[in-house]
């Protein structure tokens, strides 16, 4: 059973056949992870409001990585082809900030397939989907024994040390490997590719080994992109 904010989803026939789609590129939902968007455009203004007033739900997609050639005419870059998986996610926070932005935090909850898209005079984008082959994000931790924990975590900290950052290693004491798989997930500044990747992982171990060779090999690309000194 999944749980997004007050609702419950137990089987895919818990979850619409058509939803609202938002194209994001480079971007990334995962089951029981938090996404918080900052909506301004109207279309999407109007998404958000259709989504409230139906079942809460908005599927997060990406286009596909040929869709965002800035070289194409203005009505391509509008309605982008779009990848076949995407995450769904609840509508679990929302406010209004006075100057006509909402801010919706969407709580995740499983993969869909993208069955067809529906044709529609609204201005934003609706999918028929499928979530069946994707039942198994609806069991919470499913496959956690299975992560690579401290090989995820070796190459994390690598990366905040090749950047020069820092992260809050208590709070990461705490995650479950389900949440640090996601998250990290959702945070690493890869493109739409890899992001699809991951998104498409068969398997949470699956996911951690893919995120880590990933990171690996930018790694090691910026190490060989840095000049280097004779002493």
């Amino acid at each position: 059973m999944a749980q997004a904010g007050n609702a419950y989803y137990d089987s895919p026939r818990d979850i619409p056949a058509i939803i609202p789609v938002f194209p994001l590129e480079e971007a990334l939902l995962l089951p029981r992870t938090q996404m918080p968007l900052n909506i301004f455009e109207e279309r999407y203004l109007m998404m958000v409001d259709y989504a409230i007033h139906k079942d809460r739900i908005i599927g997060i997609i990406q286009p596909q990585a040929e869709a965002v050639d800035t070289d194409q005419a203005p009505e391509k870059l509008y309605a982008p082809k779009l990848q076949q998986v995407g995450c769904l996610g609840r509508v679990t926070a929302y406010g209004e900030t006075g100057d006509g932005r909402v801010l919706v935090t969407l709580t995740g909850i499983c993969r869909f397939r993208v069955v067809k898209e529906i044709l529609t005079d609204l201005p934003f984008r609706l999918a028929e989907i499928d979530c069946e082959e994707f039942v198994h994000d609806l069991i919470e931790g499913l496959g956690e024994d299975q992560v690579d924990r401290e090989g995820l975590l070796d190459v994390f900290r690598a990366f905040l040390d090749a950047n020069d950052m820092e992260a809050d290693w208590e709070s990461i004491a705490k995650s479950s490997n389900e949440i640090l798989v996601n998250s990290l997930s959702m945070m690493s500044p890869y493109g739409i590719a890899e992001k699809q990747a991951l998104l498409e992982a068969e398997s949470l171990a699956l996911r951690a080994d893919t995120l880590i060779a990933m990171t690996e090999m930018h790694l090691a690309s910026e190490s060989s992109d840095t000049p280097q000194t004779l002493q």
